[in-house]
């Protein structure tokens, strides 16, 4: 009996040895089935990422190389190619008008975005707590406002500032006011506060919806729970609705910082630039340098420039926007 149970035994030792050789062959095909796979979305992505960056990276690199060169009207009638180096760039950064349109710049960037956020980030949270049929008018408007062409938009406001026959100095002359013939763009500070309040109109709608979308998305519990312990209204926020809403926000801020720092059509309706170049923002300086005076290879360097400032704004959002869940990069 220990012989014959041995022997059965051993058997199947046996005849179980070419089952791992088939495990493995199994196993390296299914590791080149598994490396095909893994490779398979970045080859279906290939041809859009391509076109992209063809239909991207090509006027970058243009623009880039424009700035070494001398590109006026001469020039590019004749076709000529006149490399300078970095002469276009020490002509726009010993400039000292460059450096106060900057600063310029910056300024109302910052002073139009924070307003627009915050003005935003009222109306969505005013929107949770409105009636239904208050909330839907309201949201009526803002899409018209928001549906406006630019160019109209920007006529109302000029015909609503207008010194003579504006009808914001009528009402404020009604009211007592001493605004009889005011001029609202008499300085460059002045007419960039009313092209503010443009931008800002103009952003409340996009800002609004995107934010009500993320107050509307905080789970109903969090707010029962935040009720139930006694919090105030501030305190709700600030402990329930501010953690849900600050990737979203920082979102919309990050793209109206992309928005109104490139602004141009407002400023350029308004006044041009003007008086005296005191509205000057650097998408106008651009347009000045190289549509106005054909200076395209000085227009490329401010091009350039304002894609260096823009990035040295922007990377504290970037950093935030691209952190991990781990808080790493």
């Amino acid at each position: 009996m220990t012989a014959v149970e041995t022997t059965d035994a051993a058997v199947p030792v046996r005849n179980s040895s070419p089952a791992p050789r088939r495990a493995v062959a199994g196993g390296a095909r299914r590791r080149r089935g598994s490396a095909f796979d893994r490779l398979l979305p970045y080859l279906l992505l290939a041809p859009a990422v391509l076109g992209i960056l063809w239909l991207i990276g090509f006027p970058v690199v243009s623009v880039v190389v424009t700035s070494f060169r001398k590109l006026d009207l001469g020039e590019l009638v004749r076709g000529e190619i006149v490399w300078v180096g970095l002469d276009n760039y020490t002509k726009v950064l010993s400039d000292p008008r460059f450096w106060e349109i900057t600063v310029r710049t910056v300024v109302f960037t910052a002073a139009v975005v924070a307003a627009s956020v915050v003005v935003g980030l009222a109306i969505a949270l005013l929107m949770r707590q409105l009636s239904t049929p208050i909330r839907i008018l309201l949201q009526v408007c803002m899409l018209l406002a928001w549906a406006m062409p630019i160019i109209a938009s920007t006529t109302v406001y000029q015909w609503i500032f207008d010194q003579q026959y504006g009808i914001l100095n009528k009402i404020l002359v009604k009211l007592g006011f001493d605004f009889a013939g005011y001029s609202w763009f008499s300085t460059g500070t002045a007419t960039l506060s009313v092209i503010g309040l443009l931008i800002v109109w103009q952003a409340i709608p996009f800002l609004a919806f995107s934010l009500y979308a993320g107050v509307i998305g905080v789970p109903a519990d969090l707010y029962e729970a935040a009720g139930i312990d006694g919090a105030t209204a501030w305190q709700t926020f600030r402990a329930v609705t501010w953690p849900e809403l600050k990737p979203l926000l920082m979102m919309v801020t990050f793209l109206s910082l992309l928005w109104d720092f490139k602004v141009f059509t407002q400023i350029w309706v308004f006044k041009e630039g003007g008086p005296s170049g005191g509205s000057t923002t650097l998408p106008v300086l651009q347009y000045l340098e190289g549509i106005s005076q054909s200076h395209f290879g000085v227009a490329a360097a401010v091009s350039v420039l304002m894609v260096v400032i823009l990035t040295l704004l922007t990377v504290t959002y970037l950093r935030k926007l691209l952190q991990t869940q781990e808080g790493k990069l």
